[in-house]
């Protein structure tokens, strides 16, 4: 008995539609970021950017921006600090790292106070100033926020100095233009550059996280 087209055509539909769903749980496997333990072995062998997100900051305050170089304030009526949390969980990840046996090459700071303070209270290595990642609230001062993006994504693409990896602390709007992930507050988001001017997501880590796996590996 022939089949008609209306069924015919349904049951075209229904395959395409198991094959997308497959493909697509396919995809999501192949693109998943490794567990926790499995990134800090990645990260043990070097060649990875780590973006951690400025640490936990003090949210009664906020930036006034009124003229070029405002942002390196640190006075908390001006622009918005790190709490007092925040320091301390910028100092327990900065030891966990240790610990953990990860090696730092190049450590990388937005120019504000906040994402400043956070790289040197990790303690991983002389903390180098860039306006690459700087916030994207002033990349008028830098040439426009298309600007930042490419110079933080031409970052992000470049291979960490010998079996190191390369440290950057920036903002949580940076990373979302930039890169296909929104992190935390001192969240840190693992990245390898492709070779061919692009990079990858590979996972995250939260500061908590990092205590967590610090502790399992004592």
């Amino acid at each position: 008995m022939p089949i008609s087209r209306p069924r015919l055509m349904s049951a075209i539909i229904t395959v395409l539609a198991i094959f997308l769903m497959i493909d697509s749980h396919a995809l999501a496997d192949r693109t998943s970021p490794p567990a926790a333990e499995a990134l800090i072995e990645l990260l043990r062998n070097g060649g990875y950017s780590l973006y951690f997100r400025h640490e936990a900051t003090d949210w009664s305050q906020s930036d006034d921006i009124r003229k070029l170089g405002d942002w390196l304030s640190c006075d908390g009526s001006h622009i918005r600090q790190l709490s007092s949390s925040g320091r301390k969980r910028a100092t327990a990840t900065g030891q966990a790292i240790r610990s953990l046996g990860i090696p730092i090459g190049k450590v990388l700071a937005s120019p504000y106070c906040r994402t400043m303070e956070t790289a040197h209270l990790m303690n991983l290595g002389p903390v180098e100033s860039t306006t690459d990642v700087i916030n994207l609230r002033v990349a008028e001062y830098f040439g426009g926020q298309d600007a930042i993006v490419e110079t933080a994504k031409a970052l992000l693409a470049s291979t960490p100095d010998g079996e190191t990896n390369t440290l950057i602390v920036s903002h949580g709007n940076v990373a979302r233009e930039a890169t296909p992930v929104y992190p935390e507050e001192g969240e840190a988001i693992v990245f390898q550059a492709d070779g061919k001017g692009n990079f990858r997501f590979i996972g995250r880590l939260t500061a908590e996280g990092w205590k967590r796996i610090e502790q399992e590996n004592q």
